[in-house]
């Protein structure tokens, strides 16, 4: 069961950035898939296998059908991942993977789709993206269809700093103590809030670098150099809000990227959270 906890992770590496579509549409389609796997499977045996395996009616776009046993073999895949077929791939996977399905695997047979979430490279990018896989355990067999997950919209970007916002003025002490935590909700796959004291310049709070706590804003720039801290500050002097554009490392992906913030006053503190666009 271990070597199939890993091996699930492996396969979903095949799977294309997501289409223009919303995240229902994108859920939606890929449990029906794996549904309707399920009962072919149920109907054929491993004799379903090669139907998987091949382009035909169990690929949807960019979402398609795998399976693996409980050893950690891959046994049937309609994606870039075929290639691995009969193979066991269960040493290729990292801790944090393995321990975000190791909880999610040990539902036993019977219990009908499951789904897990976490985070993988795309193999058509590069980019380590989030993912959202459908699977359901049929006596030895694991049959999964999975998908990647849009990056944070403007929309959940504004919603995230707008929270924040009247959370601190709810709860100074406690909203500070839970970004610095990474709880409290305030960290959402690249979607952070981090916090500056107008008063003296410098950080409180930072949902994912903690090194920056008590560092002074206004000397902060972007890894080419350009000012950034100065900026957003002077933009706070002159009104309560507004947007700020520059580029960051995104935490998710580990590379550089152009970022677009939303910063807003909450009393002496300015709060900020920006999405992150390739």
């Amino acid at each position: 069961m271990k070597g199939l906890l890993r091996l699930t992770c492996l396969l979903l590496l095949g799977f294309s950035q997501v289409h223009a579509t919303t995240q229902d549409e994108d859920a939606r389609a890929a449990k029906a898939l794996l549904e309707k796997a399920v009962t072919y499977f149920q109907s054929n045996g491993d004799k379903a296998f090669a139907a998987f395996s091949r382009q035909g009616e169990f690929i949807d776009h960019d979402r398609y059908v795998f399976v693996v046993d409980t050893k950690g073999v891959l046994l049937a895949s309609g994606g870039p991942s075929s290639a691995l077929i009969g193979r066991d791939v269960s040493e290729v996977l990292g801790p944090d993977l393995q321990a975000s399905f190791k909880q999610a695997l040990t539902v036993p047979e019977g219990q009908g789709i499951q789904q897990a979430d976490y985070r993988w490279q795309n193999w058509n990018d590069g980019k380590v993206e989030h993912k959202h896989v459908f699977y359901q355990r049929v006596g030895e067999r694991i049959l999964a269809v999975g998908y990647y997950l849009p990056r944070a919209t403007p929309e959940q970007a504004r919603a995230l700093r707008n929270k924040a916002v009247k959370a601190l003025v709810k709860d100074e002490a406690g909203t500070l103590k839970a970004i610095n935590s990474l709880q409290g909700g305030f960290l959402q796959d690249d979607l952070y809030v981090f916090v500056v004291d107008l008063n003296t310049g410098r950080y409180v709070a930072h949902g994912t670098n903690l090194r920056l706590v008590n560092t002074d804003f206004r000397k902060i720039k972007d890894p080419d150099g350009k000012p950034v801290g100065e900026p957003i500050l002077k933009l706070m002097a002159e009104q309560d809000q507004g947007e700020y554009k520059y580029r960051w490392k995104n935490p998710v992906t580990d590379k550089v990227e152009n970022k677009h913030a939303y910063v807003r006053k909450a009393g002496h503190f300015m709060v900020a959270v920006g999405y992150y666009s390739p």
